[in-house]
């Protein structure tokens, strides 16, 4: 089984590097499907497998001076026990919320930054002389050994990409790098088609490795005429970028200049939810509502604060096959019966945890479209999931921020960055001359007032549902809950005068085993208030704090304070 798992020299080597969930998989067919980021699958049971490839490092933020008097009383402690619905290989036993404390006083939430209007035209660039997040040149003629130890990666884009025989010409993995070596090194593609009609298809085009042919000649899509095609590319190495013809052809964007944004890419994308966008006002796409939870509560999206992390908006749920012999194919039923023995290999993702662990744990039904090269007759996607966040997100609204370090130029945040990786995903921009510190603070107080609570209402559901890493939790509860802290301290909120809300029991391994939230609502030093993007107290810059988050005690230290990044991440 390729695990994603890598050696603890290497780790220390990268600990600059950006903590992510980099989800790899590799499982036997013959025991069952993989879906989401490390997926085990014992006794038809769904999780995620070993995160000993999560990786964490401090950034540098312009910073406030001081810190807001924050002293949060109120927490959520009832246990309770129950067995996975997804039926994990154990049971699991997770702090769980009947009746928690009365949260002392109301905050109202900061400003989202959602207000704004879609891009209307590609905001985003190809880098032709990559550099990452912190400004270092990225390696554009590595060995395999040096791909090994960069985890940084070229994907060629085929001629044509939109085309259906684009759609089914496969993308070539290089730059030293092996779909062989997925759970580090692998990249994923996935295509969303908007017919005339307002129908919606999903496609995935087959990603090989460099010098090497598909395991089974992929089949190309039926295409409308009229048809409007986007592509999200996901990854679970750190960097990736496009390469050839094609990146041109099909309007990919894969950096704001030379900057990459490391994981994601796309093609076609501000074109794609401009027309959907249409679609949606003039009737002709019909996109579900979110729905309601079994606890009476509004089914989440990819923009709801509990759901996110660190990065929001990443990754892909497209699969693959691959053979021992290194060949790749398409995971449709078809090739699963063909190609007896091979693996499963996945992208972490952001968007499988949501419609493969968070709707069904909490009753609701996941936005899916037909796909031939998905093991079923339906599949969510990215594009799927942000379509139906435009429409029916309830509540205070989470987009892109630029803390969020695939957003950061230099290693500084950046709202031209911010805005171009928003556009991508078809989220509203940023206005010219927002102060990225107001936006940053608001986000880390809308996250540390309305995940705990969300959170906390779904535990009991949540804790008797299959962990997504159950290495990071053996809940999706405790994970969801481990995952929270870890984000709070990526994102460097404790800089804005905040308190980590996440209280985890860690075993002997670092797996959460239990969870409290800390459910007084708290105000970030700098966060604006609704409605306006004046700050509640004006943010100073200051020294960079690489400790920030660092003293709650609970969540995992070291190699494991790390997002789930598709994971986002999941």
């Amino acid at each position: 089984m390729l695990t994603g798992q890598r050696p603890t020299a290497r780790q220390r080597r990268q600990s600059k590097r950006r903590a992510r969930i980099a989800a790899a998989i590799a499982i036997p067919v013959a025991i069952g499907v993989a879906i989401g980021a490390m997926v085990a699958v014992n006794g038809g049971s769904l999780n995620i497998a070993s995160a000993s490839f999560w990786r964490h490092h401090h950034r540098t933020f312009p910073t406030p001076t001081a810190s807001a008097s924050v002293t949060p009383t109120a927490t959520a402690t009832a246990t309770a026990t129950g067995t996975a619905s997804a039926s994990p290989s154990t049971s699991a036993t997770a702090s769980a919320s009947a009746s928690p404390t009365t949260s002392t006083g109301t905050v109202a939430p900061a400003n989202s930054f959602a207000g704004g209007a879609l891009a209307t035209a590609q905001l985003g660039d190809v880098a032709t002389a990559p550099v990452d997040g912190t400004g270092a040149a990225i390696n554009l003629n590595q060995t395999a050994a040096e791909a090994a130890a960069s985890l940084n990666c070229s994907l060629a884009v085929p001629a044509n990409p939109l085309t259906a025989a684009g759609l089914a010409t496969p993308w070539q993995l290089g730059d030293g790098c092996s779909m062989a070596n997925a759970g580090t090194e692998g990249a994923f593609v996935e295509a969303t088609i908007l017919a005339p009609n307002g129908q919606l298809s999903v496609y995935s085009p087959l990603v090989v490795t460099t010098g090497t042919q598909p395991a089974a000649a992929p089949v190309a899509p039926t295409i409308a005429a009229g048809s409007v095609v986007e592509i999200s590319v996901g990854f679970n190495g750190t960097n990736l970028f496009l390469t050839g013809a094609g990146a041109t052809q099909g309007n990919c964007v894969d950096a704001l200049g030379q900057s990459v944004f490391g994981q994601v890419s796309t093609c076609n994308s501000v074109a794609f939810y401009q027309a959907a966008k249409a679609a949606i006002a003039n009737g002709t796409l019909q996109v579900p509502a979110a729905g309601t939870a079994t606890n009476g509560q509004a089914c989440q999206t990819s923009r709801s604060f509990p759901v996110i992390d660190q990065d929001q908006s990443d990754n892909v749920v497209t699969q693959y096959l691959i053979t021992a012999g290194g060949q790749t194919a398409v995971n449709s039923p078809a090739n699963n019966a063909q190609l007896q023995g091979a693996t499963v290999l996945t992208n972490g993702s952001d968007n499988a945890l949501i419609s493969e662990f968070i709707d069904p744990a909490t009753g609701c039904t996941p936005f899916t479209a037909p796909d031939s090269t998905y093991p079923k007759p339906n599949a969510p996607s990215q594009a799927l999931n942000e379509l139906q966040a435009m429409a029916d997100q309830q509540g205070t609204i989470a987009t892109v921020p630029p803390n969020d370090e695939m957003t950061l130029v230099g290693g500084q945040m950046s709202i031209d960055k911010t805005n171009a990786y928003r556009s991508i995903v078809g989220q509203p921009l940023l206005a010219a001359g927002t102060d990225p510190a107001i936006v940053a603070a608001s986000y880390c107080q809308n996250m540390v007032n309305l995940a705990p609570t969300r959170n906390n209402a779904d535990m009991a559901a949540d804790a008797a549902f299959a962990s997504p890493v159950p290495t990071v939790g053996n809940s999706l509860a405790t994970f969801l809950g481990n995952r929270l802290s870890m984000s709070f301290v990526n994102l460097g909120c404790a800089n804005y005068g905040l308190t980590n809300p996440v209280n985890a029991t860690l075993d002997g391994n670092g797996v959460a085993t239990a969870v409290s939230f800390n459910l007084a609502q708290q105000t970030a030093k700098g966060a604006a208030a609704a409605g306006t993007t004046t700050p509640t107290t004006a943010p100073t810059a200051g020294a960079p704090n690489p400790t920030a988050g660092q003293t709650t005690g609970t969540q995992s230290r070291g190699t494991r304070r790390h997002r789930f990044i598709n994971p986002s991440g999941m």
